[in-house]
């Protein structure tokens, strides 16, 4: 009698979970619902960023057109309201202080305030901040400090110690120790990049140039550097003004567009048509409240995270003439011809529908499985999807993994292969080859299980012995490492549990992809939190998306631990809404948050959830 008794309540128990995460996935999805835009497509917001803000003020007030004092004075007051307790400035209004963005808040402040804006209290918490961090602005410790920073990468640490040299921050001493960046290699093919060791990522030629042409006619040089760099100038501007895209931002990145512009004023090329369009493209991004994102949006990838968050329940969720227009939005977005930018091939996709995005492995990847979802079996669909896995062939390392824009032409963390991306792209071939079927060639099909095969090699040799990943493009701001194993480990491990729902594969790759999975998904179960939330590791504070994606890899694994999962989300919901955590790392380790990640990751999670059978 007893045990019967505690099976109706399990039963009870089981019943009332289901009803409880059915009522939330409702709730949630009409959300998601609500944030697509009358165009078919999700559009979400970046978060505001103070070194966006700095560097945008900054190349304002030194272009000095009409009306600017206006644009300049609103982005002071965002400063001035967004400093943190410390006197210091974060990524984002959610980050902790750092140093760099700091050096430029209180270069930019200095720069740009006025007797009737004055910012002397800001300036002297700055002050006290970089004291407390072993900083003196008196010193010559700041190019030290910066350099420190960002380590080996110039892509970053470069243009901010030219923009604190514009405002006046740097001593002779600290002039000195800024490197040289060889802007004339700029004028080699391409293809030679690889074999030379230029200290910023593959993506940075507009800084690469216009920053480096600036601290060249800063810096002394000896006699023959000097003769050849003279000489390398206006090709290497005349270069600089084909790679300007339509909205005048190089890659849709406010800081980037910045500090190219700032440069070629500051070394009398304030006239150029490169720096009107860049002035005008960041004109146009700063938001109402003064403040600027680092980059237009990631319509893309937010679109196809929204996508394949709903996942099978597309179709019951939209009617068939939204889901077209969410489908040609993508079949539009895919790169026709080589881009002009990089020299990437066609059949790519990158993060944003604006004309500075370039084709990426993780954007072009989420194309293709939001295309897989929708798939009609229209020829044009077909196409699509196989050009986007020849890209992403096309792309991969020697060592079997995937970069992000292209196969690595430096040493560069951000060049590097990576395991979610690589496993993101492990998935789109998979699917494509058990969606597509006998529409792939043979010898396609073959190409792309080579791929596979290699790609899974590489996952294997970076799995940690713990069972874990780490991710390229994200973090957590809170670890000691500021390193998100959790993000890592659950994306890989949810898309090798997806591989296997593919009927195509065999015995062999069945087994492979298994053991990683299982080793994954031993490795999320033991960082989850008393509380039942996942931060980035073990006893670091949880956010809703670490947490939902812990949730994604574990719903066929462990359902208890997921349950006790939604409940910390549920309590986290209701006490917070569906508040972003800067766990995005963007262009050269800057932090982000994105409003529509916990959105989209805990709409995933519950849907995958009631998927499992109770």
């Amino acid at each position: 009698m007893l045990a019967l008794r505690n099976l109706c309540e399990l039963c009870v128990k089981l019943f009332m979970d289901k009803l409880q995460l059915e009522n939330q996935y409702k709730t949630l999805c009409n959300t998601l619902i609500a944030e697509k835009n009358s165009n078919g497509f999700w559009t979400g917001k970046l978060s505001s960023s103070a070194l966006a803000v700095a560097v945008s003020i900054v190349v304002i007030k030194l272009k000095g057109l009409p009306n600017h004092e206006e644009k300049v004075y609103k982005g002071l007051n965002w400063l001035f309201s967004n400093v943190n307790a410390d006197g210091g400035y974060g990524d984002t209004p959610e980050s902790e202080s750092n140093v760099s963005t700091s050096f430029l808040s209180y270069a930019a402040i200095s720069f740009c305030h006025t007797e009737e804006f004055h910012g002397t209290v800001v300036l002297l918490g700055i002050e006290n901040y970089l004291e407390s961090q072993g900083i003196s602005l008196k010193s010559g410790d700041i190019s030290k400090s910066v350099l420190s920073h960002y380590g080996k990468d110039y892509t970053f640490s470069v243009p901010i110690l030219s923009m604190l040299m514009i405002c006046g921050m740097l001593g002779e001493e600290d002039i000195l120790r800024v490197p040289q960046l060889p802007f004339e290699f700029t004028l080699l093919p391409a293809s030679f990049y690889r074999f030379i060791n230029m200290q910023v990522v593959s993506y940075a030629i507009p800084a690469l140039v216009a920053v480096g042409i600036y601290t060249f006619k800063k810096k002394r040089s000896k006699f023959l550097a000097k003769a050849i760099r003279n000489k390398s100038i206006k090709p290497a501007i005349n270069k600089l003004s084909g790679l300007v895209p339509e909205s005048g931002g190089f890659l849709e990145a406010i800081p980037l567009t910045a500090f190219v512009s700032m440069c070629l004023i500051s070394c009398g090329y304030a006239d150029n048509s490169i720096v009107d369009k860049g002035i005008d493209f960041i004109y146009k991004q700063q938001r109402e409240n003064g403040s600027w994102p680092i980059d237009t949006d990631l319509s893309t990838w937010v679109t196809t995270l929204s996508i394949k968050a709903l996942g099978d329940n597309l179709f019951s969720t939209f009617n068939p003439e939204s889901i077209e227009l969410m489908k040609k939005h993508l079949l539009k977005l895919q790169y026709k011809d080589k881009h002009p930018f990089n020299g990437a091939e066609r059949g790519g996709w990158g993060w944003t529908s604006f004309s500075g995005s370039v084709p990426d492995a993780d954007d072009t990847s989420g194309a293709i499985l939001a295309l897989l979802e929708m798939y009609q079996g229209k020829d044009d669909e077909k196409q699509a999807i196989i050009d986007g896995c020849n890209w992403l062939a096309n792309i991969q390392n020697s060592d079997g993994g995937i970069p992000t824009f292209c196969k690595g032409w430096g040493r560069l963390p951000f060049d590097s292969s990576c395991a979610d991306l690589t496993g993101h792209t492990l998935l789109a071939f998979t699917r494509s080859i058990d969606v597509l079927g006998d529409k792939i060639t043979t010898t396609q099909k073959a190409k792309f299980i080579n791929c596979i095969k290699r790609a899974i090699i590489y996952l294997q040799k970076n799995q940690h012995r713990l069972g874990l990943w780490m991710p390229l493009w994200f973090g957590n701001q809170q670890t000691a490492d500021k390193k998100n194993p959790v993000y890592g480990t659950a994306k890989v491990a949810t898309y090798l549990q997806d591989c296997l729902k593919c009927k195509w594969i065999d015995y062999k790759l069945r087994v492979e992809f298994q053991l990683m999975l299982t080793t994954a998904q031993n490795y999320l179960i033991q960082q989850q939190n008393n509380d039942g939330s996942w931060g980035g590791y073990k006893e670091i504070i949880g956010s809703i998306e670490e947490t939902s994606l812990a949730i994604c890899a574990l719903a066929k694994k462990d359902r208890d631990a997921c349950l006790k999962g939604f409940t910390w989300l549920e309590r986290e919901y209701n006490s917070n809404g569906l508040k972003s955590s800067p766990i995005g790392l963007y262009f050269a380790a800057l932090w982000y948050d994105e409003k529509l990640y916990p959105l989209t990751f805990y709409v995933e999670a519950l849907r995958r959830i009631l998927e499992e059978k109770t």
